[in-house]
């Protein structure tokens, strides 16, 4: 699909891609897992990709590529700025993921596709939105303990989880991508979670992503 270069293509683009997003499991659960993220310095960016034997945590593989921004920054079009580096890193591996864990939303997201719905409809691979903070929602009450959820709930709608990774530290915000379902995507990210907070995919993609923009 030809990249858009204004805000209103953007938000066509994701009116005609959300109703391919499917909230089923796909599959047998993944062997290998990718932590994808991107770093910015001005114009410049480094998106990397991180893949993870899904039963050791241990990296088998990761791309990191250099590029610039061809999209402005506009809350909800974030994809945009961040889907041409990850595609291009994503078709460097020589290992192929079975799972995509994305540092950003899912169905968490205005119009219910984020980066993870993005690149999962993409790509054809399950995806999961594991974001820092929340883009729109609100959630009750959460217990301190590890394995704690909360829906994460818009206009009524449930689209995703506030998920306590360790005992006493501040949730993640888990929501659905591509090919999963919501309890799926909660198991997946605490499993990627053993120590903590952000899943090893997501600890190591932002290193790797950050070293590379670090370098001349």
């Amino acid at each position: 699909m030809e990249q858009p270069t204004t805000v209103a293509q953007a938000i066509a683009v994701q009116e005609e891609l959300r109703g391919l997003v499917e909230c089923v499991d796909v599959g047998t659960p993944p062997q290998y897992v990718a932590g994808l993220d991107v770093a910015y310095d001005g114009d410049r960016l480094a998106a990397a990709v991180v893949v993870l034997d899904g039963a050791t945590l241990a990296e088998v593989d990761r791309v990191v590529v250099r590029g610039e921004t061809t999209f402005p920054y506009v809350p909800g079009l974030f994809a945009f700025r961040e889907v041409p580096a990850l595609l291009a890193a994503l078709e460097q591996l020589g290992t192929t993921p079975e799972l995509l864990v994305c540092d950003g939303q899912g169905l968490a997201h205005p119009r219910r596709f984020g980066l993870a719905c993005h690149l999962g409809v993409l790509t054809g691979i399950p995806a999961i939105g594991a974001a820092k903070t929340t883009f729109v929602g609100s959630h009750g009450e959460l217990a301190r303990e590890r394995g704690a959820t909360a829906e994460l709930v818009d206009d009524g709608e449930v689209v995703g989880a506030a998920v306590r990774t360790q005992d006493g530290i501040k949730p993640i915000y888990v929501s659905v991508g591509h090919r999963v379902t919501l309890p799926t995507a909660v198991a997946q990210v605490l499993r990627l979670a053993p120590r903590y907070r952000l899943p090893e995919t997501t600890r190591l993609a932002d290193r790797a992503c950050r070293e590379e923009l670090s370098r001349a």
